[in-house]
């Protein structure tokens, strides 16, 4: 396998796997487009991510097991977290260490196309929870889906 990674043969998904009341939380979470790159490895993986003006790459969330690092390649995005929001254009960089409580996402409210790169472990026992909408995302080895986090109860959509 030749260690230089063709994007073009790379199939994007769009979408998201989060319940239909929430595909618009601070933007069009389904309009994202992610392209995973990291071929072979097994220590951690990485997505090439393109947001179009008004997405979000996801609702606000953080991970119990799971490093991620956001490094912006082109376009304008504005990162939401706890502090707040914080413009971040090509070459900012954001890390979130595993177990921090400090949600984030991205959106882009430019009105140009923006791509970064989410590195992270991907650890198996990682639950990732999303305060803003009361749900938890129950770890791969567990399962997996979304549920409630005040009862448990998975989504019905």
């Amino acid at each position: 396998m030749h260690p230089k990674i063709d994007l073009a043969t790379i199939p994007a998904r769009t979408g998201t796997g989060y319940p239909k009341r929430f595909h618009q939380v601070n933007g069009d979470i389904p309009s994202r487009s992610v392209q995973p790159v990291g071929s072979g490895l097994e220590a951690f993986g990485a997505n090439r991510c393109v947001l179009p003006p008004g997405s979000a790459s996801s609702l606000r969330h953080y991970h119990t097991h799971e490093d991620e690092l956001v490094i912006v390649f082109s376009g304008q995005l504005v990162m939401l977290t706890d502090e707040g929001e914080t413009p971040m254009g090509p070459g900012d960089v954001a890390s979130f260490p595993a177990g921090s409580t400090n949600a984030h996402c991205f959106v882009n409210r430019s009105s140009e196309p923006a791509v970064f790169f989410a590195i992270g472990n991907n650890h198996p026992d990682d639950e990732c929870f999303y305060p803003d909408v009361g749900m938890r995302a129950k770890a791969s080895s567990a399962g997996g889906g979304y549920v409630s986090r005040e009862t448990g109860e998975p989504y019905p959509d």
